[in-house]
């Protein structure tokens, strides 16, 4: 679909909302806090650029999972492969897949700060308060895995009033959910509690025509949370979370035809198990200064299987072609974050304040992966067949200890600045033992790294900052496993270092904000994902690896706005543009052309509008638009083409129910999330383009109920 016709979409879904405002009202935009910093501060007063979609947002935008609502966020995006969204790319830097082991993320994402970085599916929205995202390198707030950023999500807190809630959804492709929350207060015990269970379920979006049945895609998710907020004293808040979620979802994602019509006779599974706890204590020492203390651990158990052939013997007749892949992974990891910093509050805006701290973190990932399959040609032209019959076991452990510090302070009465440091190192180990003994190894090393931070800010008036910073952020080396070391053994660490300037402007009658930033970024050895098909017939002999370019840049501009020109309607979006590309990388012992990377579109842009009638009536439309990209790094050339998607919503909201109708991808748009180019099919296993579509369009029903 043209990007005229969904922009006239979106303009005649939003005539009637404006015809229905008042002009008179005094309704305004709440006001936007960002949490993710160490210091809670008005988004307006941020110097850096940050989205923050608070519940609302999230209730009018979204579904069930965090997928949902990231075409919102400028500059994200991420790649397909699995179920369930786990490798996101910021301003054109992520990863796209993790098949081995030796996670390395650049993406940190946190879920109450519980470390979810690389494995994102348990990111439901179901009883989100809060999603944050911190654009550019955050070395100075979390280290080696936020070389592009970070990701935060927080779960609502516990209410000092006995509250119920229930919510229940159906749609089309045998999806439903049911979902429970009670909170209250513990009085006796200084306490407030939350806790909170959703049961979701789906057939999924293809349909396996060999084995006759709609569901070997199917979602069957469970997410349970749990608070608890102990107050012992008007200075003190100590903040319980435990998380539990079950994710049994079955994963029959590709086809030879690249249809959401599948052939496998084995389909595989893409699971995550996760429990996460963490304790947050926030008190006041005394005259010194406000101490914080956050430790957290979680324990996660992954399956990711697949049919490698794609296919069944009677698709593939007279040749006997049939491979399957599946890695089990057990996942854990422990952190603890001490910091102490001056009181927030501080009468007089020219004192400095500072802020010192100390974090660490253990992270131990045992895999198994196992490939079997047959090739046999029964009339052999090229004397050509295969079996497989191999497995790999690997345990890698990696800590991470960092000290880090800040400062801040006013040069006069509207210039304010900050700036810090962190110092980290990290120790990795790792061990294999393969069916083939050559491939055992047992690595280790040290990396020592640094970042740092500092910005400028001017407040142009009482409702307008500009700012300017430049920032460094690092990311580790580490090792490829299996045949991957084979090509290269190890890769080196990667440093950023990034300029931005903007400007954010909320008006004096707090009914628009919009912000601006222009930002550009050098990589040095930047870190390149890529891969190749080893064995001719054998799907899973797809080896990925990792290895250093010389150089990358990425510069573009982030907008976004919210308006609410009458108090029946509001108005959003936002505008990306990047332009990327990576320079100085060797495929081989190949020169490779510099240009764009992976997954990282040259424009994205969202805009929504929300629309409620004093009566209780809703409308909202949301539509998203973005450039093509590439997959992968050479020697994979393909692109996806650009794509635009429309969502539509509507409902009842009363005092204590509501509601709602819904329609995702409305003009059902065919829209790819992942790609690769290999060989596939026999006898000749030439290369060919395939494909992983988005999810096609779907129609359902919510209803809520609040006591």
């Amino acid at each position: 679909m043209r990007v005229d016709i969904w922009l006239s979409c979106l303009l005649s879904a939003t005539a009637v909302p404006l015809a229905c405002a008042t002009a008179a009202s005094t309704d305004v935009l709440e006001e936007v806090i960002v949490t993710a910093t160490w210091r809670e501060q008005p988004l307006v007063d941020t110097p850096a650029s940050v989205t923050v979609l608070d519940r609302q947002a999230l209730r009018d935008g979204g579904v069930q999972h965090f997928e949902d609502v990231l075409t919102a966020v400028p500059n994200l995006h991420w790649a397909g492969g699995t179920s369930r969204p786990r490798y996101f790319q910021l301003r054109g830097i992520g990863e796209l897949e993790q098949y081995e082991g030796a996670p390395n993320p650049s993406v940190g994402f946190l879920i109450d700060d519980i470390d979810f970085s690389g494995i994102g599916m348990p990111a439901t929205l179901f009883d989100v308060d809060r999603v944050e995202v911190l654009r550019g390198p955050q070395g100075m707030r979390y280290g080696a895995n936020a070389l592009a950023g970070l990701i935060v999500m927080r779960g609502a807190a516990p209410a000092n009033e006995l509250g119920l809630l229930t919510e229940g959804s159906f749609a089309d492709y045998g999806t439903s959910s049911l979902s429970a929350v009670a909170t209250g207060p513990a009085e006796s015990l200084d306490s407030a509690w939350r806790i909170g269970v959703q049961r979701y379920r789906s057939d999924g979006f293809r349909r396996d025509a060999y084995l006759g049945r709609d569901d070997t895609n199917d979602r069957d998710e469970l997410t349970a949370r749990a608070k608890w907020r102990w107050q012992p004293s008007d200075s003190t808040t100590v903040d319980l979370t435990w998380l539990h979620t079950d994710l049994d979802n079955g994963y029959d994602g590709w086809s030879i035809d690249n249809t959401r019509r599948s052939l496998a006779d084995r389909p595989g599974k893409d699971s995550m198990q996760a429990d996460g706890a963490s304790v947050r204590i926030e008190t006041s020492v005394l005259s010194v200064g406000d101490l914080t203390v956050i430790a957290s651990g979680a324990n996660s158990d992954s399956e990711n299987s697949y049919d490698g052939d794609w296919g069944n013997a009677q698709s593939w007749a007279p040749y006997t072609y049939d491979y399957f892949y599946r890695s089990l992974r057990d996942r854990q990891t422990r952190s603890l974050e001490v910091r102490l910093g001056s009181h927030i509050a501080n009468a007089d805006k020219q004192s400095i304040g500072w802020l010192i701290g100390a974090y660490g973190m253990n992270l131990d990932e045992q895999l198994r992966e196992t490939s079997v399959g047959e090739y046999v040609d029964p009339d052999p032209v090229f004397g050509f067949a295969d079996t497989s019959d191999d497995f790999l076991d690997s345990d890698y452990s990696a800590s991470n200890v960092a000290l880090f510090g800040q400062m801040d302070g006013a040069f006069a009465e509207r210039w304010r600045w900050t700036a810090g440091a962190r110092a980290e190192q990290r120790d990795a180990d790792y061990r294999e033992a393969g069916s083939d003994a050559t491939r055992d190894a047992d690595e280790s090393e040290r990396d020592r790294m640094w970042g740092a931070q500092a910005s400028l800010s001017y407040a142009l008036d009482d409702h307008r900052n500009v700012f300017g910073s430049v920032s460094r952020g690092y990311k580790a080396g580490g090792f490829n496993l299996g045949e991957g070391a084979n090509l290269v053994a190890r890769f080196g660490r990667e440093n950023l270092t990034s300029l931005e300037a903007g400007i954010k402007s909320q008006s004096a009658d707090a009914r628009l904000y919009w912000d601006v930033t222009v930002f550009q970024m050098w990589r040095e050895n930047p870190q390149v994902r890529t891969g190749d098909q080893e064995v001719r017939g054998d799907p899973n002999s797809y080896v990925f690896y990792t290895d250093n370019a010389k150089r990358g840049t990425n510069r573009g501009i982030e907008t976004s706005l919210r308006w609410q020109p009458a108090s029946t309607l509001q108005l959003g979006g936002s505008v990306a543009l990047l332009h990327s590309s990576i320079e100085g990388y060797l495929y081989g012992n190949e020169p490779v052309p510099a240009r764009e990377a992976p997954h990282a579109p040259e424009y994205q842009l969202s805009l929504n509008a929300t629309w409620r009638h004093p009566q209780g009536w809703m409308a909202r439309v949301d539509a998203y638009a973005q450039d093509d990209f590439y997959f992968d790094v050479s020697p994979n050339d393909q692109r996806a083409s650009g794509y635009e998607l429309v969502h539509l919503k509507a409902g009842y909201e009363a005092a204590a129910w509501s509601a709602y109708v819904w329609m995702r991808n409305v003009f059902d748009e065919d829209y790819v999330i992942r790609g690769f180019y290999f060989g596939n099919e026999p006898p000749m296993f030439e290369n060919k383009r395939y494909t992983q579509l988005g999810e096609p369009r779907q129609i359902g029903v919510t209803a809520r109920w609040e006591f």
